[in-house]
């Protein structure tokens, strides 16, 4: 990982950006240790302000002058992302631009079904937003009570509905950002078809801040469903899984929204960690799937029709269906909490990688072979998005073994499972990075695992773009 130098601002700068902002639309670092924070402890932050705009005004006059003065900004949402991307690790000459301020529902069209939202909008709230019009917007994931739609976008990411929904920018019509030199780009326009050039809005999205600051988005709802149906299976490996999804498509349709994919040692640390959490089976299966659908009136007694088709074909060793709103939460709590459990066991390697479906069952064993091959007593957390053909591998100390001293006893091992995790999926033609970005702490990886020709088009976009390299310098690209 590697992080960029960052010019030092003259005190002149930073009272002009003060002066923007007013008296509480900043902080000086030593009151704002939660924007150093590193979610899961492995970095700490620095920056020499933290501006707080209330306006996409604000945030252009702060970028205009941190343009002329050649300082570098870090888009700060939720704090939520785990690649280091909201972080300046090495300098504390950043100025970090939290939107945490500009949290408005600006716009509801029920005709034009879309929400039009400030990027400080936590996702949970715009839930809350959409359901309040009996509509639903599709994007979730563990983080929704904190992280942000600007964050959202700028990673593009992923969660429980991709399969269905798609990632955030799927689900995003129009984008209003801050570019790297003050100028105001307003595309928020719910328009679904526009041909004319390029198409800036995905530009933007999941370029993590370094083209751009995302303002506010004008994002697509859907229509809640009357009936949903969950249900928990148990089967003896991902190859299984696989056949079940592919069983229950062809009962069910594009009604399915979420296939998860759960280990059986990951079930049990879960239960282990949330006492209040039991997994549904009377034995802890070798692994798991949560599948949800939702459609019209009597998708549940498809869904009992597809789970029978399964077993006939001998692809199930169990099945629970959630019979209330109380017990669909309750599975979904054990899938929910499991990136929370991975945390306090110890996790010390999470990635992040995707591959084609077809390839999942392979990918997992060639992972958890070449992470024992570098290690025999480890234990490993795998878990995903079955559907989508994400999935994390989570790394963890033996049984018994604390992380503080498994990791001294074994300097190296990090880079040793990261690294050998990143060459199994490249030999799956996957992506070493599925939903959470490069941010800073992948940045080498992928140098390492791009095309030249992939690679050198990024660079030349940055450059293009933001050729004072203001905007996160030192993340995705160095």
């Amino acid at each position: 990982m590697r992080n960029a130098q960052f010019s030092e601002p003259d005190p002149k700068t930073l009272d002009a950006i003060k002066r923007v902002l007013g008296p509480a639309g900043w902080k000086a670092p030593q009151d704002a240790s939660r924007y150093f924070e590193d979610p899961r402890g492995r970095f700490r932050g620095q920056a020499s302000l933290i501006a707080l705009p209330a306006s996409t005004a604000q945030v252009a006059e702060i970028v205009r002058l941190c343009a002329a003065n050649s300082i570098g900004i870090v888009p700060y949402s939720g704090g939520t992302g785990v690649v280091a991307g909201q972080l300046a690790i090495d300098s504390d000459n950043a100025i970090v631009v939290s939107l945490e301020r500009m949290n408005k529902v600006r716009h509801f069209s029920v005709d034009d079904s879309v929400i039009v939202v400030e990027a400080g909008c936590i996702l949970e709230n715009v839930h809350t937003a959409a359901q309040d019009h009996d509509m639903m917007f599709p994007l979730n994931m563990a983080s929704k009570g904190s992280c942000c739609i600007g964050g959202n976008l700028a990673t593009n990411a992923g969660g429980i509905q991709v399969l269905r929904y798609g990632n955030a920018r799927d689900l995003c019509l129009g984008i209003e950002a801050v570019l790297p030199d003050g100028t105001v780009l307003d595309e928020l326009s719910p328009l679904h078809k526009n041909n004319t050039g390029y198409d800036l809005r995905h530009l933007l999205i999941g370029s993590e801040g370094t083209l751009g600051i995302i303002t506010a988005a004008t994002l697509k709802l859907k229509p809640q469903y009357p009936d949903t149906s969950t249900a928990f299976l148990a089967i003896q490996s991902p190859a299984k899984g696989l056949a079940v999804f592919q069983e229950m498509k062809r009962h069910l349709g594009d009604t399915i929204s979420a296939v998860e994919l759960m280990r059986g040692l990951g079930l049990t640390l879960v239960a282990s960690k949330f006492p209040g959490l039991r997994p549904p089976f009377a034995q802890t299966p070798d692994w798991a799937i949560l599948l949800e659908a939702s459609g019209a009136l009597g998708l549940g007694d498809r869904m009992q029709e597809a789970l029978g088709a399964c077993f006939d074909k001998d692809l199930l060793t169990d099945a629970v269906v959630a019979q209330s709103q109380s017990q669909r939460d309750s599975l979904w709590a054990l899938r929910e909490n499991t990136p929370a459990a991975n945390r306090m066991a110890g996790a010390f390697c999470n990635s992040d990688t995707s591959v084609p479906l077809s390839r999942i069952d392979d990918f997992v064993k060639d992972t958890l072979q070449a992470i024992f091959d570098i290690h025999p007593d480890v234990q490993i957390n795998s878990y995903g998005h079955l559907g989508d053909g994400n999935i994390h591998h989570n790394v963890l100390p033996p049984n018994g073994v604390s992380k503080a001293d498994f990791l001294s006893a074994n300097p190296g091992i990090i880079d040793a499972v990261r690294l050998a995790i990143n060459d199994v999926t490249q030999k799956h033609n996957g992506s070493i990075s599925a939903e959470h970005g490069i941010g800073r702490l992948k940045t080498d990886d992928l140098e390492t695992y791009a095309s030249a020709a992939r690679y050198d088009t990024l660079k030349r976009i940055k450059a293009a773009l933001d050729p004072k390299s203001i905007m996160n310098p030192g993340a995705l690209i160095r």
